[in-house]
């Protein structure tokens, strides 16, 4: 667990499931992802994510705030690109949690805990996802160009990614 501020980024719990199945249903909050998710892949996701933690001591954490669930951050493994492996920095928060500076907090302790397994740590999204990439220039990273991502149908407008590199 790492408390930092208004925020705590932490292993997730099964009270975790209900909220980031609903987040990751919002065609608001998926709006840069090719579809939504359903329950399902949802909980796969927090099992996947939970292993991870488990497993190597970091990963992509539930993030609470007054302890209410509030999203995710973290660090994983990016693998299955021109770039990779490469340690990636990610995040995804409620709409309700938007737009109050918790996702470029929440990556700054997640980005100082990625050093700590790597000497760079990358970060990507759909070209169209300035709010993202916004993020990722407060955190002082650069912007490294542009790539087709390959698990994004060829037609999809979100289809190309930027690149980010930690200098």
């Amino acid at each position: 667990m790492i408390s930092i501020g208004r925020l705590v980024l932490r292993q997730w719990r099964d009270s975790d499931r209900e909220p980031f199945a609903a987040l990751n249903a919002d065609p608001e909050t998926m709006r840069y992802f090719p579809r939504t998710f359903t329950r399902e892949e949802s909980d796969v996701q927090v099992d996947r994510f939970a292993a991870h933690i488990d497993a190597l001591g970091y990963g992509l954490w539930a993030v609470e705030v007054d302890g209410v669930f509030a999203g995710f951050t973290g660090v994983c493994w990016a693998e299955g690109f021109a770039f990779s492996p490469a340690l990636e920095i990610g995040w995804r928060f409620d709409k309700a949690f938007w737009g109050r500076g918790y996702a470029t907090e929440a990556a700054r302790a997640a980005l100082s805990v990625g050093f700590l397994h790597a000497p760079e740590v990358v970060s990507f999204t759909a070209v169209l996802n300035e709010p993202s990439w916004r993020v990722m220039e407060r955190l002082g990273m650069r912007r490294d160009g542009e790539f087709d991502h390959p698990r994004v149908p060829a037609d999809s407008p979100l289809r190309r990614h930027v690149l980010y590199r930690t200098p």
